[in-house]
C-alpha cells in the first residue's frame, strides 16, 4: 500500500514538473528569481526528451510500482504512458513538442521584455 501511494505521488510530482516546464517562465514574470529554476527545469526536461536521458522520477515510480507488485512503465517512459494518446493524439507528438518549446521561448522573451521595461531600458533620455 505504501509503495502504491509513493508511485501515485511520484506521478503527481512528475505532472507538476511537466507543468512547470511549460508554464514556469510565465511565473517568473511575477517572481523573477525563479527564472533560473525554470531554466534548469527546461534544460533537464528537454534533455530527457531530446537526448534520451533517464528521468529519476520515472525510475522512482518504476521502483515503487515493482515493490507494490504492479507493472512498471513501458520503456517509452512517463510522457508516452500517461500523456501521448490520452491528452493528445499519438500523431501530434511533434506538434506538442513544438508548442511546448514555443511556450517556453515566449515566456522567456516576455521575461526579458518585462525586466527591461521595469528597469527603464525602454525609456532612453531625450
Amino acid at each position: 500500500m505504501l509503495y502504491r501511494l509513493l508511485a501515485d505521488a511520484t506521478v503527481v510530482v512528475h505532472l507538476a514538473f511537466l507543468g512547470y516546464v511549460v508554464a514556469g517562465g510565465f511565473l517568473a514574470w511575477r517572481w523573477r528569481r525563479t527564472i533560473w529554476l525554470h531554466v534548469a527545469a527546461v534544460a533537464w526536461g528537454f534533455s530527457t526528451v531530446l537526448a534520451g536521458l533517464e528521468c529519476p522520477l520515472t525510475n522512482l515510480e518504476n521502483w515503487a510500482r515493482q515493490r507494490a507488485g504492479d507493472q512498471q512503465l513501458p520503456s517509452t517512459g512517463f510522457i508516452s504512458h500517461y500523456l501521448t494518446g490520452v491528452v493528445y493524439p499519438e500523431n501530434a507528438v511533434g506538434l506538442v513538442r513544438g508548442l511546448v518549446a514555443a511556450f517556453v521561448i515566449a515566456s522567456w522573451i516576455g521575461y526579458v521584455v518585462l525586466r527591461r521595461h521595469r528597469s527603464g531600458w525602454w525609456h532612453a533620455p531625450v
